[in-house]
């Protein structure tokens, strides 16, 4: 089983990031009562500011606006930094959170975000403008977000992964 070492923003660093969000999706369900049925709503949401920091939220309430807002702030809790080269990703990586399955594929400047909505979302808002990705197993927007933010998580700079073993990459 992987290890993810995140690397999380402090509340400082939070502070004046100017961030955007994104809605990936809402959900219904209903509970069977006795005067018929009782809706409540959940949302997934995705927040980052398009320049290296992006988080996951997901909020449930009795109305749609009250769970979206309770996503959002649950983002913000859960932001992390994530490391680009240029307009792209350093390395090619996969990830796998339950059955769902995300590539990563690092790609040449102006190719664009070639991706699903789910994942589309995730990397537009981390600031990742040009990039290849491939979803296998399930489709599953909770499972897909959380795998491809697991990917960019564990995203390494050469420069980190040289200092970490002593040596040098070339």
């Amino acid at each position: 089983m992987a290890r993810f070492v995140y690397d999380y923003l402090s509340f400082e660093e939070m502070a004046d990031l100017p961030l955007e969000d994104t809605v990936v999706r809402i959900n219904r369900s209903a509970a069977v009562v006795k005067g018929g049925r009782r809706f409540s709503f959940s949302a997934l949401t995705v927040v980052g500011n398009r320049d290296g920091v992006v988080g996951l939220g997901y909020g449930k309430a009795k109305e749609v606006p009250s769970a979206v807002e309770k996503a959002v702030k649950d983002a913000k809790k859960h932001l992390l930094r994530i490391p680009r080269v240029g307009t792209s990703i350093p390395h090619e990586i996969e990830a796998r959170h339950d059955a769902s399955l995300v590539r990563l594929l690092p790609a040449a400047p102006g190719t664009g975000i070639l991706a699903g909505a789910t994942v589309r979302a995730v990397v537009e808002l981390a600031g990742v403008r040009d990039i290849l990705t491939k979803a296998y197993g399930s489709t599953n927007p909770m499972n897909l977000a959380k795998a491809t933010l697991h990917a960019l998580a564990s995203l390494r700079m050469r420069e980190a992964v040289e200092a970490e073993r002593k040596v040098s990459l070339g």
